[in-house]
């Protein structure tokens, strides 16, 4: 239950459409606020050109199909000045997962024009912060919409909404799609190329999004950036008696085990040796698991005797385990003899274990070591370089919300199991419809929150055929979940975002 209680609470993670909208007899209306626009004018260099933009920071009243007022939409817009012609400028619509997460994550990590400096993958200092022109921007090539879903930021429900309609797969998908449409109406943006870009459970809402929008709302997209990808919920869930999460985070033990010295020879290439832990993944141990309780002793003692050799974890650990050991497991035990836990987000990171005797890791020490820095910079910026009046309060959450409660229900996995929402299935329907459509898929090797080889395992199994296939593009950075903090692999970062919209927005 534990694990589970971590992986939904992190994911840096239904109900009928009709039901979004619908009168509620015994729910007394919410009041409207106005719409907040705190316009401003700025400049930032960007690869050593200057950039001149116009910020809108504040929230619109979205509305359903009969002008009804749902919900108080949050956004900070991006959008150069002195473009002649919007309808070649690309538009790019951002957000982070949780679900509950704000957007300020990408916001002040890579998206928007500003960024803040932190001491990857180390600890870092209380203030002051160092805040500095974002050179892993794309507002050179492309305008930007960060997204704060119902419950973050400045959104929340109105009119005779309800939070709780929003919080949820299907509600969260609606909303946001709705919120693309009239964003688009209102700024005169229908014929721009268009992208989203979400990072973890937001990737799962851009698969959703990217459906919706084309089969419903009549909007097609140029690409979609899935940012650290989970698509499947099966794949990170490590639910009783299902093995795929055994198999999906391997690759990414390896990984982290081969960065803190603990394979035995360890090998020179990281990708050689990840590669051979895919290999041993899909093979060896998947038919090992498969065979549960049928397993002999000598095939279990040769499993994880191979099983020590990726994970860095003792032979003897692992036959206790029998052969299966989660995330929180791992990032307690793989160091447990220093003293030290690993972070989940970006195992690189390394935190005190202040209990040693403890099964399971208990907080993640890239979360701890850098949430500081974002949540002051972030605050700092957006009411006083942005001018949003101060008397708005800007969740960085919704965990604070009363009855924040997700609703895992689907209706493309027919109602099925709420654990695991699968929205693989809306993007392969969306790149079906859309053969145009291109996807690039960002990926950590150091992220045990969103693992590299589910997000593979997710798109081998999608069904898709082989010409749009072709459309997924994967790219791998030496780091974790938010990947783009480190300045080496934030510079790669954009040069494939950029290059992906350059290729993809038919200018």
């Amino acid at each position: 239950m534990k694990t589970k209680q971590l992986i939904l609470s992190c994911l840096l993670i239904a109900f009928s459409v009709q039901g979004l909208y619908a009168q509620k007899s015994s729910h007394d209306s919410i009041p409207v606020p106005k719409e907040e626009k705190a316009v401003t004018h700025h400049t930032v260099t960007i690869g050593g050109k200057q950039v001149a933009y116009t910020a809108t920071a504040g929230a619109l009243v979205l509305r359903n199909d009969q002008d009804e007022p749902i919900a108080y939409f949050g956004y900070t817009a991006y959008t150069k000045e002195g473009v002649s012609d919007v309808n070649k400028r690309p538009i790019t619509f951002s957000y982070n997962g949780g679900p509950g997460s704000s957007s300020m994550w990408l916001h002040m990590g890579v998206m928007g024009p500003k960024r803040v400096v932190v001491n990857d993958p180390y600890d870092n200092a209380p203030p002051p912060y160092k805040i500095e022109d974002n050179q892993f921007s794309i507002l050179d090539v492309s305008d930007i919409v960060m997204i704060d879903p119902v419950g973050t930021g400045l959104s929340k429900a109105v009119g005779k909404s309800e939070n709780k309609d929003f919080w949820g797969v299907d509600g969260d998908i609606s909303s946001v799609s709705r919120f693309i449409k009239q964003y688009i109406n209102e700024n005169d943006r229908w014929n721009s190329p268009k992208y989203l870009l979400g990072e973890s459970y937001g990737t799962m809402r851009s698969a959703g999004v990217a459906d919706y929008l084309q089969e419903r709302l009549g909007i097609a997209l140029n690409g979609v950036v899935l940012v650290s990808t989970v698509l499947d919920l099966r794949t990170l869930t490590f639910q009783q008696g299902d093995d795929i999460s055994y198999i999906m985070h391997l690759p990414t033990y390896a990984a982290t085990a081969w960065y803190h010295n603990k394979v035995p020879n360890k090998p020179s290439s990281l990708a050689a040796f990840v590669q051979s832990s895919r290999e041993f993944a899909e093979g060896e141990y998947a038919s090992a698991l498969m065979k549960g309780g049928k397993i002999t002793q000598a095939e279990k003692e040769s499993i994880a005797t191979k099983l020590a050799g990726f994970t860095g974890l003792s032979k003897a650990y692992l036959l206790q385990a029998n052969l299966r050991v989660n995330e929180p497991q791992f990032t307690q035990e793989l160091l447990r003899s220093e003293h030290l836990t690993v972070g989940r987000l970006d195992s690189r990171y390394t935190g005190i274990n202040q209990n040693v005797l403890s099964e399971g890791a208990d907080y993640d020490p890239q979360s701890t070591s850098i949430s500081p820095a974002y949540i002051a910079a972030f605050t700092n910026y957006y009411y006083t370089e942005l001018k949003v009046d101060k008397k708005l309060t800007y969740k960085i959450s919704a965990y604070s919300t009363p009855g924040f409660d997700w609703n895992w229900k689907h209706n493309k996995n027919g109602f099925g199991d709420a654990a695991t929402p699968n929205t693989a299935v809306d993007l392969a329907e969306a790149m079906s419809h859309n053969p145009h459509l291109k996807i690039l898929a960002m990926n950590g090797y150091y992220d045990l929150a969103t693992p590299f080889y589910g997000t593979e395992y997710t798109f081998d199994h999608m069904g898709l055929e082989k010409k749009i296939r072709d459309n997924v593009t994967f790219t791998y950075y030496d780091a974790g979940h938010m990947m783009y903090i480190n300045p080496k692999e934030g510079m790669a970062f954009k040069k494939d975002v950029a290059a992906f919209i350059a290729a993809t927005s038919g200018n």
